[in-house]
């Protein structure tokens, strides 16, 4: 077991221990934001057919490349060719088919003029400029193209894939099954939210905050209920929840006082401990172990703290839970907004947003960084890290981080 390891060390022994949880079919209506189980390739090109990028007129460039308005050409209408409907006529020389915006271009025609551009009346239409071959035309495969690599296994499926999925005329998309993750607070002073306060107690807000957290990632989120610091109900409670759970986090109890039993309860429920503490502010307290495949995190009380320690370390392993190709952060440099005067012995990580102005992307910092307060991650979207062994940090410094 390691003490006090590198967060980073942390991050990436926590990812190389997490794996999907299993697939499974959904309709696609409802497969918004989950994660694709299987390589998209197009069976089909997409527009399947050439069509017309406005309402105006099917030709042959070569009957108009002398048109102007000195010398205007006239062609006689063969029919009108709605969206959807197919071309009953060729269209040869000397004729026009009346085409709306998406229409199937008939034979024959191999340009397109929007009527705004033309004089028309039932029987023909003027235009009074050349056109080349192919303007106006959406051709066949434009947006796809049969046997195109659109999205690989791990994507998360956004608007535009799952339009795409549609065009490719699939009803069920195969995704992973989303992870069921265990959440267990701890704490003789924590009380569920509703509940009437004693003197000395403190309502449950690291089950709402991750809750959020974990819903918003894509985790289907089970809560296992409320432990007094007792390792024995601890480890029950968390016995319990290996069961269904396809990992678990924990709050509070991971220190080294007289009521931290959280890392033994975990060993008690058979839990193999890899890890005590990293080396980071806030969040250094922490205790991670695997039962069997399944990750176990145990996370400081302080709702400030375990945020950081979690978003920071461990949420990596459980986007690769949830299948995704993507699951390490996206790294920025931003300039920090204000100062920090704190020394930093450890790397620090500050919460906060990002703003861009004058071209540059700015890091605002929450206006309090303690370990408790919560508060402080409301809008909160990314981390800037100011490295071990820091001063203060002055106004405008470029630091390194990463967006949630």
């Amino acid at each position: 077991m390691l003490n006090n390891a590198n967060w980073l060390k942390a991050r990436n022994l926590l990812l190389s221990l997490a794996q999907p949880v299993g697939a499974e079919d959904v309709p696609l209506p409802r497969c918004g934001r989950r994660v694709l189980a299987f390589d998209l390739t197009a069976s089909q090109a997409v527009p399947p057919f050439n069509r017309s990028a406005y309402d105006g007129y099917a030709l042959r460039s070569e009957d108009v490349a002398d048109a102007s308005p000195e010398k205007p050409v006239t062609l006689s209408i063969t029919e009108t060719i709605q969206a959807g409907a197919i071309a009953q006529r060729p269209v040869h020389s000397g004729m026009a088919a009346h085409v709306m915006t998406g229409a199937q271009i008939p034979e024959g025609a191999d340009c397109v003029i929007n009527f705004e551009r033309t004089s028309f009346t039932a029987e023909t239409v003027t235009l009074y400029s050349p056109l080349r071959r192919g303007d106006n035309i959406v051709r066949r495969g434009e947006d796809v193209a049969a046997g195109a690599l659109l999205a690989p296994c791990g994507s998360v499926i956004d608007a535009g894939l799952a339009g795409t999925l549609a065009a490719q005329g699939l009803p069920l998309i195969h995704v992973f099954r989303k992870p069921v993750i265990g959440l267990l607070s701890t704490g003789h002073e924590v009380a569920e939210v509703g509940e009437d306060l004693r003197p000395g107690q403190i309502y449950d807000a690291n089950r709402a905050a991750f809750t959020a957290l974990l819903e918003n990632e894509g985790c289907e989120v089970r809560f296992l209920g409320l432990a007094d610091d007792d390792a024995e109900e601890i480890s029950g409670k968390l016995a319990q929840g290996l069961q269904c759970c396809d990992a678990v986090v924990l709050t509070g109890g991971v220190s080294v006082g007289s009521w931290d039993v959280t890392p033994p309860a975990m060993e008690m429920a058979g839990v193999r401990l890899l890890l005590r503490g990293v080396e980071m502010k806030p969040g250094m307290a922490c205790a991670y172990g695997v039962f069997g495949n399944k990750l176990v995190l145990g996370l400081s009380g302080n709702p400030a703290s375990s945020l950081t320690n979690f978003c920071v370390c461990a949420l990596p392993a459980l986007r690769s839970l949830c299948g995704r190709m993507d699951a390490l952060p996206r790294e920025i440099k931003a300039s920090l907004t204000g100062s920090f005067r704190k020394k930093s012995p450890s790397d620090r990580f500050l919460r906060g947003r990002l703003a861009y102005a004058d071209g540059l992307v700015r890091f605002i910092a929450s206006s309090s960084q303690g370990n408790a307060v919560l508060s402080s991650a409301i809008g909160c979207d990314a981390f800037l890290q100011i490295p071990a062994g820091s001063g203060p940090v002055e106004d405008g410094a470029v630091l390194s981080g990463f967006v949630l």
